[in-house]
């Protein structure tokens, strides 16, 4: 059986057949782009040429050195304002390319399956990393249909969208180029009328032409709500349709290869979200803004589900025949002009109630100043009458129960068909998205509970709580756990009555917002740098102290991020703590969630140290839950970049999971424009989810391969060896800090407006008080991806013998392989030449030689990934070097990189803004400079992560 389709561009050593469509599609936007340059601006028409001409030169030959310097000749030569130009036709260019690429992904799905024969054919693409491929394998292992059906029904995923600021392209932009991406397959409809073909040209060249007359960059920095508001529009612009187009397609496949329905009303796949609720850091996250986003989501929700009746409505003008319980659900409804029309009787009900929902969200809303905009309900739905009279619709159940009788009655009067179109779908999207659009996640920092504990312990006389030591401090926990006596009165908080300080008092009244929301409307309480037992205990009595509790079912579940080294090493101790304390246990009917930290373990202990701590660590933990009967879930906070600990081969990835610590429950984090890349179209949407499902089920059958205590051994001898090496670099070494905010854009980043939150914890803080995300973003912009392998280096200074066990642990181990493999694949992404141009640029002198060191480990790890992994190319087998994704890109971006290298030697070199030597002319000189400088940022953040995701999408290989 075959199970591949074609291997994509960026999979690709060099151009191919199946590419060519790609180039032209390339080709012709390029050549439009073109046009509308040339006719603006010839000047910067002749710049962009001879720069990406400069760019194909050293593509076409790496090691002729003259096209680079002539490059960087050119960007010393070029003025400020035809600089700004440059940078934006380059930043346009490289978002055609990609926008051209999502289309090319799908269409390569496609073409692989035309001229196939399968046993079972059915609406899903036929690759492994998809569903349809997966259940072919399971078959053909000799797994029983039943097995394999029951485990998917029962399997759970749950992606949850972040705002961490990597999406660097404006909302109104990112909308133009899916556009773009839809116009292109639409050129390819065979019955496409020459008229046709011209309309979608001109289309396509009035796009771009918009599209440079925009300004790409954010002037202001988005508010929380805002950011809230772009999730959102993921999910009403995308996943509103996609979620359910997919279950259908789900359903038919399970139908041809299992012969079983998928159940209409279960959710292999769910949604949630931090934006709004995610404070860790973020002063702009306050309770009034996590109430109204919450308000917001409620709103957009019934608005959505609104638009589906409307539509149901005139869809089911049925007459007769009805079930028993259809016709008890239409008698209990009084008021309605559908008397033998039941399906609509029931309908037209369930709108009133939506339309009172509507309402009473947009009374809340109109009660807060900062609210983002909305349209009216009274204009929108004003013909509704009565709707005075219902109930608002609250619980997704209010829903859920009618929309099944609905659905019941139809399978059971034989209108089947009818049934499993619009109805299946509505019911599709209660089971995944409810009455919230998507639960809300609240994270906040384990300090900011201590200080608020404290500053009562302290109020009420009996000592500070910040001081007491771990076992006091769970003594005390467990004793106000069982008291039935509140510490303090709620509107004493709301008064301020006991004098809190403002943090106190707003890490508090966090818990009061919450309190007042219906259960369905928030997730998991996630606790940022978890450390302690303690850390947990506090924050479930702080929701008791807020009438949050099991017996009302207002409880949100505690999860503890552990995200250090040490705490990752801590945790199974910690868990054990936990699971001995009988209130407890009791409290969280044997279920417990833990977050697993990636990048900012990473950025503690170096990635093969942070990797290994991971392995461990939910290896152990899960060895205590099941000692203590507790069902495990992993929350895993990679956030879908590579940099941060993702990996674009999410199914392999999946699969090389530590044994035994999925069991069928998944939960991930998506971040900024990872969520574009994922679930930026309807297609891409539903490969991904057939990608996550396909994993899900795939690893539930797999039989794990257990290190051998050899290989365990050897994990620990060099992740001690490449995390000693990491943190003497990073930390001990005081040439780091000023070489890394010297040889890259770090400290200009901020210019971007790309998030509500500060880029660091602590802003007067060094390196260690960064954020994982900047870190990362900074030293991808200079092609160095240092945070992604440096301490690796250590691997190729082992003994011969200890190379032979890490070879063997290579083939032998698919989690090890995966490591090795991303290693090498984001080792592949560097640049010695750009890097080195950086230095020579940007940094002092005295600090030129910790740039060559780092280079030299560069080389040292280069060798050791290729050593261990057995093959004379960097890139390895997990992907090849792309040279045919480099050919396309590269002209690109390596001119970009020479600019903007260009650009902040200038920058710094310029007065201060408040600098009396800034004269109004040079005032206007540095401000073109930066919007210049911001263009190179985003060029280049577009293929810090592009060409990997395709590969994956395009099936595993």
């Amino acid at each position: 059986m075959n199970v591949t389709s074609p291997p994509p561009l960026t999979a690709s050593p060099q151009l191919s057949a199946s590419d060519a469509p790609l180039i032209s599609d390339i080709e012709m936007l390029s050549g439009m782009l073109a046009e509308v340059v040339l006719k603006e601006n010839p000047t910067v028409y002749d710049y962009y040429t001879r720069f990406r001409k400069l760019g194909m030169d050293r593509a076409a030959n790496p090691d002729d050195t003259e096209p680079f310097e002539c490059m960087k000749q050119l960007a010393i030569d070029i003025n400020p304002r035809d600089t700004l130009g440059v940078m934006k036709t380059f930043c346009i260019a490289l978002n055609l390319v990609n926008a051209a690429e999502v289309h090319h992904r799908m269409r390569l799905i496609r073409e692989g399956e035309k001229g196939e024969e399968y046993v079972h054919v059915g609406p899903l693409p036929m690759v492994e990393d998809g569903i349809r491929g997966t259940m072919e394998i399971l078959l053909e292992e000799g797994n029983d249909k039943d097995k394999i059906f029951e485990r998917l029904v029962r399997q759970k995923n749950e992606i949850v969208l972040t705002a961490h600021p990597t999406e660097v392209n404006r909302k109104t932009i990112l909308r133009k180029y899916r556009i773009i991406s839809e116009l292109l397959a639409h050129l390819e409809r065979p019955d496409l009328h020459p008229f046709e073909r011209a309309d979608t040209l001109n289309n396509l060249r009035g796009i771009i032409s918009a599209i440079w007359g925009a300004d790409e960059i954010r002037r202001n920095k988005p508010t929380v709500q805002k950011e809230a508001a772009g999730g959102c529009a993921v999910i009403e612009s995308v996943l509103w349709d996609a979620v359910p187009s997919y279950l259908r397609k789900l359903d038919a496949q399970c139908q041809v290869t299992l012969g079983k329905k998928f159940p209409v009303d279960i959710a292999p796949i769910k949604f949630a979200s931090w934006i709004g609720g995610d404070r860790d850091g973020n002063p702009n996250c306050t309770p009034e803004v996590t109430r109204e986003v919450i308000t917001h989501q409620r709103l957009r929700a019934a608005k959505l589900f609104l638009n589906d009746l409307n539509e149901l409505y005139s869809e089911l003008a049925i007459s007769s025949r009805f079930s028993k319980e259809l016709e008890e659900l239409a008698a209990s409804v009084t008021k309605s002009d559908d008397a033998r029309e039941k399906y609509r009787r029931v309908i037209g009900h369930l709108r009133k109630r939506l339309v009172r929902t509507i309402k009473e969200c947009e009374a809340r809303l109109q009660s807060f100043d900062t609210s983002v905009a909305f349209v009216s309900a009274e204009k929108t739905y004003g013909a509704l009458e009565g709707w005075e009279d219902v109930e608002p619709i609250i619980k997704s159940s209010d829903l859920m129960i009618p929309m099944r009788v609905i659905y019941d009655s139809l399978v059971q009067t034989g209108f089947e068909l009818v049934a499993d179109g619009l109805v299946s779908d509505i019911i599709r999207r209660i089971a995944v998205f409810g009455m919230t659009l998507v639960p809300l996640d609240i994270r906040e920092e384990s300090t900011k509970h201590t200080m608020a504990l404290d500053a009562i312990t302290r109020y009420l006389g009996i000592g500070s709580y910040k001081e007491w030591d771990e076992e006091a401090r769970l003594n005390w926990l467990q004793s106000e756990l069982n008291s039935k006596r509140p510490l303090f009165r709620i509107r004493d908080i709301e008064d301020n009555a006991l004098r809190l300080d403002p943090d106190a008092r707003k890490t508090l009244m966090v818990f009061k917002v919450a309190s007042e929301q219906d259960p369905e409307s928030l997730g998991a309480y996630v606790i940022s740098q978890g450390q302690t037992a303690s850390d947990v205990l506090a924050v479930m009595l702080l929701q008791n102290q807020f009438g949050m509790t099991k017996a009302n079912g207002k409880l949100m579940r505690v999860v503890p991020l552990f995200e250090t080294l040490a705490d990752l090493n801590n945790s199974p101790a910690q868990l054990e703590k936990l699971f001995n304390i009988s209130q407890y246990v009791g409290n969280i009917s044997s279920k417990q969630e833990v977050m697993v930290g990636y990048s900012d373990s990473a950025k503690d202990a170096g990635r093969i140290a942070a990797c290994w701590a991971q392995y461990t660590a939910q290896e152990a933990m899960a060895k205590v839950a099941s000692k203590h009967g507790i069902e495990l879930t992993f929350f895993h906070g990679k956030g879908g970049t590579v940099g941060r600990g993702g990996n674009p081969a999410l199914y392999r990835a999946i699969l090389s999971h530590p044994p035994n610590t999925i069991n069928g429950r998944f939960r991930v984090t998506e971040q900024g424009e990872m969520i574009r890349q994922n679930f930026g179209t309807k297609e891409i949407s539903e490969r991904s989810l057939d990608i996550y499902t396909a994993a899900l089920l795939r690893e539930s059958f797999t039989k794990r391969v257990e290190p051998k205590q050899e290989w365990r051994d050897q994990m620990e001898r060099i992740s001690d060896v490449s995390c000693e090496s990491y943190r003497h670099t990073v930390r001990e070494d005081p040439r780091f800090v000023p070489y890394f905010r010297q040889a890259t854009p770090e400290l200009e980043l901020g210019l971007l407006n790309i998030g509500s939150r500060p880029s660091k914890r602590n802003p007067k803080g060094g390196v260690d008080s960064l954020r994982a995300i900047p870190w990362t973003f900074a030293w991808a912009q200079s092609r160095m991806h240092l945070s992604a392998w440096l301490g690796v280096e250590s691997l190729g200074r082992v003994s011969d013998e200890d190379k032979k066990v890490l070879k063997e642990m290579y083939d032998e181990w698919p989690w090890f392989h995966e490591i090795i493999s991303l290693i090498s694949m984001l080792v592949s992404k560097t640049d010695f030449s750009i890097t080195k141009n950086y230095d020579d640029r940007l940094v002092d002198p005295e600090l030129m030689s910790l740039g060559n060191e780092i280079r030299n480990k560069l080389v040292e790890t280069r060798q050791a990934v290729i050593d261990i992994s057995g093959t004379k190319d960097i890139s390895g087998p997990h992907i090849q070097l792309m040279a045919a994704s480099s050919t396309i890109r590269n002209p690109y971006v390596d001119s970009i990189n020479v600019v903007q290298a260009e650009i902040l030697k200038v920058l710094r070199s310029m007065p201060d803004d408040d600098s009396p030597d800034l004269t109004p002319e040079l005032k206007a000189i540095k401000n073109v400079r930066k919007d210049a400088l911001l263009l190179s940022i985003k060029g280049i953040a577009q293929v810090k992560s592009r060409g990997y995701i395709v590969q994956e999408m395009c099936g595993q290989h």
